[in-house]
């Protein structure tokens, strides 16, 4: 049995082993599968892992922006929803806002088809029920056309609805104002919009249409106020001039009589009273002029300095006996010749000269002249005027307003001065009026200054008067007290090349050594002396050169036997012109062997007749004042008391001139010279020099005058020297209207 069995179980064994081993080699095999496996199954869901953190962050992000997306749709939502109620807002307030104006206001599409229109605009078609959202604008000028709401006046209704489609159509629609049935008044304003709606705005303008009718009215009011105020001024300066002529002429004729001096002085008082009366009257109708715009100015060529020279001789006469020396400082490289209206300036003058002496009781007045050249061209001249004086002064707060109507400064220094108040306001205008300006400085008990500039046009080919520098004269003596007065003669003596001494008394200028100068020239009264005095004292002492005396009153010193020592007088206030003048003459040296040549004697003139003159006036009064004018004249005068007469006496009279006064019954002068003009069409005479005498003194009289046919023009009160010179003026050639 045991033998039996070894075999098998070792082999038992054996096959155990192998199958052992292949177990173990297929364990190995297997494990090594596995561990593969494992290792790719732990690579993979690494992968897998990494994966899904990369699909687990990108899934947060698509949740977290999805929550955003959420959140910011949220908010567009909430915003879009507070604009909308924002912009209902806003609608209902705009469209509340359109219901409560008074004005219309409406919007049509591009067919123009209405849309919206507030209840002001729908008011005006008065409740038809036509008139509503969709009606196109054609229908609505049907509508208010055969409804009658608006007021076409005479125009066709096919014209006026054509017109008004039109006016839409044009590329800047101009705004039309229509009246409707009930007496509104509306203007359109329409616009056309750029995605072609048409906005139109109906505004009520009713009551600025009748504002502007009622101005109308008020201004034809005005207008014939003011035609009636100028009518009244033209009549009452004719009825006032007429009495003054005969109170102004007659005390004038009377001053030359023989009268006592008692008696001269009522008459002289009558004139000067009637002088003062006069100008007081000017002022008022000067003032009412400027006021209405019916003063005009008429420039032509004028001197300046003359102007300024006369105004100054003017004023002599009410600056006797006061001590005060009136003086004239004009720049010596200014020219003197200018275009403008030389009596408005000469007005503006005497103003401001006027006041100066007025208000001066010592002391000096002097007028200065300046200039630069102006803007407006090398033919234009900027003027610098002032007038200074020492007299007592304008309180500062008296300053601002003494340009004003019927202003004058009242205390108790000057409440003795009479005078308009007038004066300065209207020398104020008159400066405007010339584009000037005017302005005053003063120091209260020391003086004021008034100053005004004007640009006027320099006179055509008229220079700076130039001085004439003498051959013969080097040096010059200057005798004067006024330190003003020296100066600007040494100014003006230097530019003709002499070296000038000044000497403020006659003691000092005769301290000098004799024959020291080749010129003197003294004013009339020195200190301590007279001029005559002064020049025969100089003559005395050997005194050989020439002695020009400077005087304010030429005339009282011909008849002085002491006037043998001067060698001329110059008139004060000096013109350049003339003192260049005579200064050249002084230098002129004439050979003894070459005498002058004595002018031929005049030929007897032949025998004429008498001048006739003819005088239309119908008031009595100034034909005897006329009539008293023209006694010392040789001439043979008649008068006219209306138009009719005056045609008539031209025809029988065969006259040389005429004097036609203007305003006179039946037929006025105007009318009377036209009728003479005709004759003298027809009848081929010769014109006969007309020249009017009329009391009318208002802007346009002048014109209105001359375009009549009438060649002169003299304005009542008339003066004596102006008739006799206007008849010598136009006395024919040949005819003599001297006496005997």
């Amino acid at each position: 049995m045991t033998e039996q069995g070894g075999p098998d179980l070792s082999a038992l064994l054996a096959q155990e082993r192998r199958a052992r081993l292949a177990a173990e080699r297929l364990l190995e095999h297997k494990s090594k599968e596995l561990f593969s496996a494992n290792r790719q199954l732990s690579e993979h869901a690494r992968k897998l892992s990494d994966e899904v953190v990369v699909k687990s962050a990108e899934a947060q992000t698509y949740r977290t922006e999805a929550e955003e997306l959420k959140g910011e749709n949220t908010q567009v939502r909430a915003d879009l929803q507070k604009a909308n109620k924002q912009a209902d807002k806003a609608e209902r307030r705009l469209w509340e806002a359109l219901e409560t104006i008074q004005d219309g206001f409406a919007v049509f599409n591009a067919r123009n088809q209405l849309v919206i229109a507030n209840r002001a605009y729908m008011a005006m078609f008065d409740g038809l029920e036509c008139i509503r959202p969709g009606a196109t604008y054609q229908d609505i000028l049907e509508v208010v056309v055969e409804e009658g709401l608006v007021d076409i006046g005479f125009e066709d209704p096919s014209a006026w609805q054509a017109r008004m489609a039109g006016r839409w159509q044009q590329d800047r629609i101009e705004p039309l104002t229509v009246k409707l049935w009930d007496e509104r008044y509306v203007k359109f304003l329409d616009r056309r919009a750029r995605d072609g709606d048409m906005v139109s705005l109906a505004l009520n303008i009713t009551e600025t249409i009748r504002y502007e009718e009622k101005l109308k009215e008020e201004r034809t009011r005005a207008e014939s106020a003011s035609r009636a105020k100028s009518a009244f001024l033209a009549n009452m300066s004719h009825e006032i001039r007429t009495p003054m002529n005969g109170v102004i002429g007659m005390a004038d004729l009377l001053c030359d009589t023989d009268l006592t001096e008692e008696q001269r002085l009522f008459a002289e008082t009558i004139r000067g009273s009637g002088e003062t009366l006069l100008v007081i009257i000017n002022d008022v109708l000067d003032y009412s002029k400027i006021e209405a715009e019916k003063l005009t100015l008429q420039p032509e060529p004028f001197d300046l300095e003359r102007t300024i020279t006369e105004v100054l001789l003017l004023l002599k006469p009410s600056v006797q006996g006061k001590g005060i020396e009136l003086m004239l400082d004009f720049d010596m490289f200014l020219p003197t010749r200018y275009v403008g209206d030389p009596g408005r300036i000469r007005q503006i003058l005497t103003n401001l000269l006027g006041n100066a002496v007025k208000f001066t009781t010592e002391g000096h007045v002097m007028i200065r002249v300046t200039g630069i050249g102006s803007d407006d061209g090398a033919d234009q001249q900027r003027l610098h005027i002032t007038v200074e004086d020492t007299g007592i002064g304008i309180p500062d707060d008296k300053v601002d307003h003494i340009f004003g109507e019927f202003n004058q400064v009242e205390d108790e220094r000057n409440r003795k001065f009479e005078g308009t108040g007038l004066g300065l306001a209207i020398t104020q205008k008159l400066v405007a009026l010339m584009g000037g300006e005017i302005w005053v400085d003063s120091v209260e008990g020391e003086g004021s200054c008034f100053g005004f500039r004007i640009t006027l046009p320099l006179d055509e080919g008229t220079d700076t008067p130039a001085p004439l520098h003498s051959t013969d004269l080097r040096t010059a003596l200057v005798i004067d007290a006024q330190d003003i007065n020296r100066m600007i003669l040494d100014r003006q003596l230097s530019m003709m090349g002499l070296r000038v001494t000044a000497r403020r008394s006659a003691e000092d200028a005769l301290a000098d050594p004799p024959n020291s100068f080749d010129l003197i020239i003294s004013d009339h009264k020195p200190p301590g002396t007279d001029g005559l005095a002064l020049a025969q004292a100089l003559r005395d002492r050997g005194e050989r050169g020439p002695i020009l005396l400077l005087c304010s009153e030429p005339g009282q010193l011909d008849s002085d036997p002491r006037m043998q020592g001067v060698t001329a007088i110059l008139q004060k206030p000096l013109l350049r012109r003339d003192l260049f003048q005579k200064i050249g003459d002084l230098g002129v040296t004439l050979p003894a062997e070459t005498p002058l040549p004595e002018p031929p004697a005049p030929e007897p003139p032949a025998q004429a007749d008498r001048l006739r003159v003819l005088a239309a006036e119908d008031n009595r009064t100034n034909q005897l004042v006329f009539r008293k004018m023209v006694q010392d004249l040789a001439i043979d005068l008649q008068f006219a008391n209306n138009g009719h007469e005056a045609v008539t006496a031209f025809q029988d009279f065969h006259p040389h001139m005429i004097f036609m006064d203007i305003s006179m019954p039946e037929m006025d002068g105007k009318e009377a010279t036209r009728k003479i003009r005709e004759i003298e069409a027809d009848t081929g005479a010769p014109r006969t020099p007309i020249c009017a005498l009329t009391a009318h003194a208002m802007a346009g009289d002048a014109d209105e005058i001359l375009a009549a046919g009438i060649d002169h023009y003299l304005t009542k009160p008339l003066r004596k020297a102006a008739i006799c010179g206007k008849i010598e003026e136009l006395a024919p050639v040949g005819l003599s209207v001297t006496a005997g």
